[in-house]
């Protein structure tokens, strides 16, 4: 298909040798075909699917989601012909853990993968020490791309993958190609990229470049797809993970989109509302009371962006990077792109689309080396967005965390339009896509919304977070939580603090019910502990090198 020349590693041997006996099975016995309607007169088929996923995008960087300085038609187009859901979760603020939990239908918990790979490292100002996790998805698991590789789909990878490396690869995992293979020193968007394998030039940008791999994969499966139907055969249908590095830092957006927004922001009327806010961490028995925090942020102490006294650090209150938002706008056009395909191919009423993002927002700096001080001429490159109307930022258990951006358009089957307001999470993905096509897949953590989509009544089950570890965003308590119906609680690991919200009534987690609804706190608290022993989820251990003297000061 042309990828070997692109220096693209191929499958191995025994690999290649599995799927040609699984072919030819399928060609010899079909597999069950009624799971979509017929299009077009056409003999009913298999859906192709196309998961849109994209790092970093907030809640609100959309928008059908309420951004009106981040331009996305694309992307609020497929809002207009799918289903939005507007109370979708990643089930981890950070990235590898809700990749895992995409693929598998499983809790980072149970996998044992409960932060970004590789993780932090611990530091003597910690209380307790971060959990030792997988460092790559366990092989064990079944993949949604073994499970489809498994039913005759084609299954490629463009983009990201940060579930472990050589020789956990996306081909170790059912995935027939991926392309770029990213080396660990990789950190531009701008052409050359550095990476060995995939070739690139000035004048380049990545989200552009492994749109254009995508879409020429796709083609070559058209073309063989064409072949098959003039010899009677049937097409294969395909399995598209278009896992984006964008809008990830480095926050760099392309010339003539980053040129489009400086005139957009120049032409827009200034606000007044604060650039910035001061978010402490609640299990600190010296944190700041909200009042407290208004007052400090004005004075010298908390002029720096870093980690400031008391446990506190600067939150993003404004949607006004015109670097990231150059980098939105590119993400939107290659969903438009690849919609554009499906069209020209005349597949696009076969196909599902999901879009969705890994987790939420970086309105707060990356603070991984906690000495670290920004200079303000770099505010830009440190704070992508924010994530308002939602409370905290990338790294955070509070919902702009937490809360990303959800559409699934399943031509013949969803009401074009319509909002889901029930809570879902990534790890229903897995049991939901295959319901999609009609084949059993049930997981232990996954619920399926297939009767969400078919605008039929649906409720979810508690959902739960777990992350035993110390966040690079922000300098919160490591934490874990479960949100049950309308209430959420968030239950810290050194302290034992918790905080208690009606999402409903607060989305933007302003009061804390914890004190006026201990019984409503309690019940939910005990739900959290028994679903963290159903997972064995790895709880932390204190730290023996512990020393409050050490904790970062940015003076």
């Amino acid at each position: 298909m042309g990828f070997q020349k692109r220096g693209i590693k191929i499958k191995s041997k025994v690999k290649i040798k599995k799927y040609v006996a699984v072919a030819l099975l399928l060609l010899l016995s079909p597999i069950a075909t009624s799971a979509a309607p017929p299009h077009h007169g056409q003999a009913s088929r298999l859906p192709n699917v196309v998961f849109f996923l994209v790092d970093d995008l907030g809640w609100s960087d959309v928008g059908c989601f309420g951004s009106d300085f981040y331009d996305t038609p694309n992307i609020d187009q497929l809002a207009e012909e799918g289903v939005k859901f507007t109370n979708a979760y990643a089930a981890c603020h950070v990235c590898s853990p809700t990749r895992a939990s995409i693929l598998t239908g499983k809790y980072p918990a149970r996998l044992n993968l409960t932060d970004w790979l590789a993780g932090r490292r611990d530091f003597p100002f910690q209380r307790l020490k971060n959990a030792v996790i997988n460092q790559h998805l366990p092989y064990e698991e079944v993949t949604i791309a073994e499970k489809l590789k498994e039913l005759g789909y084609a299954t490629g990878i463009f983009g990201k993958w940060h579930l472990g490396k050589k020789p956990s690869d996306p081909t170790a995992h059912g995935f027939d190609i991926h392309i770029p293979d990213v080396p660990s020193n990789w950190r531009t968007f701008h052409g050359p990229f550095g990476m060995k394998t995939f070739e690139s030039k000035e004048g380049d940008y990545l989200t552009d470049r492994i749109t254009d791999e995508a879409l020429a994969w796709i083609d070559s499966l058209e073309t063989e797809n064409l072949k098959l139907k003039t010899q009677g055969k049937a097409r294969q249908h395909f399995f598209l993970y278009m896992s984006h590095f964008a809008v990830h830092d480095p926050i760099e957006g392309r010339a003539d989109l980053v040129e489009k927004y400086t005139e957009k922001l120049a032409a827009m009327e200034k606000s007044d509302a604060p650039d910035f806010i001061l978010e402490g961490n609640p299990d600190n028995p010296d944190n700041p009371t909200k009042e407290e925090l208004a007052e400090l942020i004005d004075t010298p102490a908390f002029a720096r962006h870093g980690v400031l006294p008391r446990g506190t650090i600067k939150i993003r209150q404004k949607q006004d990077n015109i670097e990231f938002a150059a980098m939105v706008e590119s993400v939107d056009e290659s969903l438009g792109r690849i919609v554009a395909k499906l069209e020209e191919l005349e597949i696009e009423e076969d196909t599902i689309v999901i879009f969705f993002s890994d987790n939420g927002g970086m309105a707060a700096i990356n603070v991984g080396n906690p000495q670290r001080v920004v200079p303000e001429e770099n505010v830009d490159k440190a704070y992508a967005t924010s994530c308002l109307p939602l409370r905290g930022a990338k790294g955070w258990l509070y919902e702009g965390g937490v809360r990303v951006p959800m559409i699934v358009k399943w031509p013949g089957h969803s009401k074009p339009g319509s909002v889901v307001e029930e809570h879902v999470m990534s790890t229903d993905f897995y049991s939901t896509i295959l319901e999609m096509i009609g084949q059993p897949g049930e997981t232990p953590d996954g619920q399926s919304f297939v009767t969400a989509l078919k605008g039929e009544p649906f409720e979810r089950a508690p959902i739960f977070w777990h992350f035993p570890h110390y966040s690079n965003h922000g300098m919160q308590s490591p934490a874990g939580a479960i949100r049950d119906g309308d209430y959420k609680l968030i239950e810290y690991f050194e302290n034992g603090t918790v905080q208690l919200f009606n999402l409903a009534k607060d989305p933007g987690e302003q009061r804390n019910l914890a004190s006026a609804n201990p019984a409503v706190a309690e019940e939910l608290r005990k739900k959290l502990h028994a679903w963290r022993k159903s997972v064995k989820a790895k709880m932390m251990e204190p730290n023996p090198e512990y020393n409050p003297a050490e904790y970062p000061r940015s003076e």
